[in-house]
């Protein structure tokens, strides 16, 4: 496990103050033995993610019986602006502002008006180098908020966001809906004993304004993490034998962890494999955006994240490692490194 020294070990002492708080919030959060009703606004109309959330939220998920599990959560409020300048962001929000107007959504013209009347945040700007700015006023109002992938531009800007967060007390998560996969879940959970190794790929497209595997590739990095956890020391880029983009990380105790760019062919779309003490199993599948829904509202309701700020903060020093390793010529780099270069430019 990488050393996270004075900034992110204090999200670690912060666990149990967010626990106490979390019991406060739950215990808000039901009467007569219902869960309380929750409003919710979205930040940014830029992205598909806002209008399945949307139409799951205010219209029922796709299977029937994952209606309890959101019960009494609706989507009321969104602020359109997401990405200031990537094109294939700002020509969706006026379709997608209509689509959640359809639904029942009042448009705001601030955040600030946004969290006055909400119980908590969807942040779904598709850029990620807005993130930091947008979540300001969220955090000030004390509002649990989901930060759609990815949760910033850069391994910097992670740590501001995680590290504000954590002095607003407010509960905060990111995540691919990837990692809720049941096959991944499953490994994680122990199905395969301990992870020895694995393997998964994804697309990975790229925007010039993000690290390469920020923008799409996260979505297999992070299968690759719920099944390995914590723990990559060194990471190293380079091209699979077919010419696509392959990274390999080494975890503690020499275990292995590889992402590879999917081709179209023997790795088509999310997928990919685990080996543990028990034997092996598919990891990475894509089982739809109603997993990572539960997942939010779950959070919404308890303030308990269920990915760490610490695990966060791997992944995407994972990320950069990767791209470091790539302006490097394919050589090995520590993650360790990584992190203490992105802090010292906190200072």
């Amino acid at each position: 496990m990488i050393m996270l020294s004075p900034l992110s070990s204090r999200f670690s002492k912060s666990l149990a103050a967010v626990f106490i708080s979390a019991l406060a919030f739950n215990a808000a959060a039901q009467t007569a033995g219902e869960a309380k009703p929750l409003r919710v606004g979205i930040i940014g109309l830029d992205t598909s993610h806002a209008i399945a959330f949307t139409q799951t939220l205010n219209k029922g998920p796709k299977k029937p019986e994952d209606a309890a599990r959101l019960a009494g959560v609706r989507v009321v409020a969104a602020y359109p602006q997401g990405s200031k300048d990537i094109e294939s962001s700002t020509k969706r929000v006026p379709e997608y502002t209509e689509k959640v107007v359809a639904m029942g959504v009042e448009i705001v013209d601030s955040i600030e008006a946004l969290v006055s009347k909400v119980d908590a945040v969807l942040l779904e700007s598709n850029d990620g180098r807005v993130h930091l700015e947008q979540i300001q006023a969220v955090l000030k109002a004390g509002k649990p908020v989901f930060i759609d992938k990815p949760i910033a531009a850069s391994l910097e800007d992670t740590l501001r966001i995680l590290g504000a967060a954590e002095k607003a007390k407010v509960p905060v998560f990111s995540s691919s809906s990837l990692r809720f996969g049941a096959a991944s879940l499953a490994v994680r959970n122990g199905s395969l004993g301990k992870v020895q190794s694995a393997e998964t790929f994804s697309p990975v497209n790229l925007e010039p304004s993000h690290p390469d595997l920020f923008w799409y590739g996260i979505h297999g990095c992070e299968s690759l993490y719920t099944v390995m956890g914590t723990g990559c020391k060194s990471v190293k880029r380079g091209l699979s034998e077919d010419g696509k983009v392959e990274v390999v990380g080494t975890w503690s105790g020499g275990r292995k962890g590889v992402f590879r760019q999917e081709n179209g062919g023997d790795r088509k779309g999310y997928g990919g494999k685990a080996v543990g003490e028990k034997g092996e199993a598919v990891v990475g599948t894509y089982d739809g955006y109603d997993v990572l829904l539960f997942a939010i509202v779950d959070m919404f309701r308890t303030g308990v994240a269920p990915v760490s700020a610490q695990e966060t903060i791997e992944l995407y020093t994972f990320m950069e490692a990767a791209d470091e390793s790539k302006r490097r010529g394919g050589a090995e780099v520590s993650m360790e490194e990584v992190l203490q270069k992105a802090k010292a430019a906190l200072r």
